[in-house]
């Protein structure tokens, strides 16, 4: 199924008529914060391991140990202990061992907080393999993808890089993944234009022409994305919504196409579309007020300032849920507890990008909304200030599994 009319399903659906939204289950005060005091145990866990620094491979092994501990005791305070049991078993921690150590091997000067946002797109393919019955396991193709995006973000992002150059750098990006002549302009480029080697190596373009046609639909939308960097814009100037919900939907979609090798099937398919349009969303309402400064477009940062965002946060929930609906065509036995797990976090996350953008709301709308959170906005608040600070402890801890022996 192409990205356009993915696309387009999914713009009709953001628009179904609906009023409000059901949040789902209520939690009493004293409830939340006996979850939060397991999962500050088990954050500081993590950061107390990441300063540890862990050396030798039996390190290594009790600091997993004690961190997938700490986490099993989290997962069973909030009624989760089968489902997040059954993630831990699926093969996802060794999958993601193994990845930063390649990933340290390919690139020994790649930052731990690379490796580390790398890693997140690879737990979303991890986590498709498991909805789609396939065993968990890190391919070349899986590995390079994941890979791709934190060299091409670098690039991109970097302010001592013309917007010629940049553009000049897409432009050969793009003919390197349709497979034309491209040559790389510096040794960056070199190890993007390798990673899409790898991918060929393991799937070659002549048997598997969706996967080529899924990557160069992402470097498409991006390129697209530009035109969100428009920030004073009148509506209807620019096609916020489509835009967005291209861009988020072709990532995921490339992620399933990567996963079966190209043999997505047309249900499966729509269904990594809306859940990449759902992370999209969530993700530009978390960085709403960053997004206003910077003078990005989005669906949230174009109404904020001007209205409350209640009803756009009921309209996302709305259409999460529908986006949920996908689960029903995938058949899988051993993806049961995940397919539990996921309303719940697509919930959570949800309620998480509304604390965060708080300010964005009506201050009676974010009380009503904290009452279906898992935790109290204040704790979400405190944890989130307290992980930036921990962040370059956390990147030692990748860092230390990066060895191998």
């Amino acid at each position: 199924m192409q990205v356009t009319e993915l696309a387009r399903q999914h713009i009709a659906l953001w628009w179904e008529e609906g009023a409000g939204a059901d949040w789902g289950p209520t939690y009493a005060s004293a409830e939340q914060a006996g979850r939060e005091s397991e999962l500050a145990h088990f954050q500081d866990v993590v950061a107390e391991e990441a300063k540890a620094r862990p050396r030798t491979a039996e390190e290594r092994a009790e600091t997993e140990q004690r961190i997938l501990g700490a986490l099993q005791r989290t997962a069973q305070a909030m009624g989760l202990a089968e489902q997040i049991g059954a993630l831990v078993r699926s093969g996802m921690v060794e999958t993601a061992k193994a990845f930063v150590r390649q990933a340290r091997e390919y690139d020994p000067t790649l930052p731990g907080n690379d490796i580390f946002q790398a890693g997140r797109n690879l737990w979303t393919m991890n986590g498709l393999q498991i909805l789609l019955g396939i065993p968990v396991r890190l391919t070349p193709a899986l590995f390079a993808y994941s890979l791709l995006y934190p060299y091409t973000d670098n690039a991109l992002d970097d302010p001592t890089i013309s917007p010629q150059a940049k553009a000049a750098f897409n432009d050969r990006f793009g003919r390197r993944l349709a497979g034309e002549p491209a040559e790389p302009a510096n040794e960056a480029e070199q190890r993007i234009f390798d990673l899409v080697g790898l991918i060929e190596g393991y799937l070659p373009r002549p048997t598997h022409p969706p996967v080529y046609a899924s990557l160069l639909a992402i470097h498409h939308a991006q390129e697209r994305s530009v035109r969100l960097l428009r920030g004073a814009a009148p509506p209807y100037e620019v096609d916020v919504l489509g835009i967005s919900l291209e861009k988020g939907g072709a990532s995921v979609l490339a992620d399933g196409v990567l996963v079966t090798e190209g043999a997505l099937a047309p249900a499966q398919a729509a269904f990594a579309f809306g859940l990449g349009t759902f992370l999209q969303l969530a993700d530009d309402l978390q960085d709403v007020a960053a997004d206003r400064q910077a003078g990005l477009l989005t669906v949230f940062s174009h109404a904020a300032g001007r209205w409350p965002l209640d009803t756009l946060a009921d309209r996302t929930w709305r259409y999460a849920q529908r986006v949920l609906h996908g689960l029903e065509h995938l058949h899988t036995p051993d993806a049961r507890p995940l397919q539990e797990l996921m309303p719940l976090a697509f919930r959570q996350l949800l309620l998480n990008a509304v604390a965060a953008a708080s300010r964005s709301f009506t201050a009676e709308y974010v009380q009503s909304l904290e009452r279906h959170s898992l935790f109290r906005f204040a704790f979400l608040d405190q944890r989130r200030k307290k992980l930036r600070k921990q962040g370059g402890a956390l990147a030692q801890l990748i860092e230390a599994f990066a060895v191998r022996g």
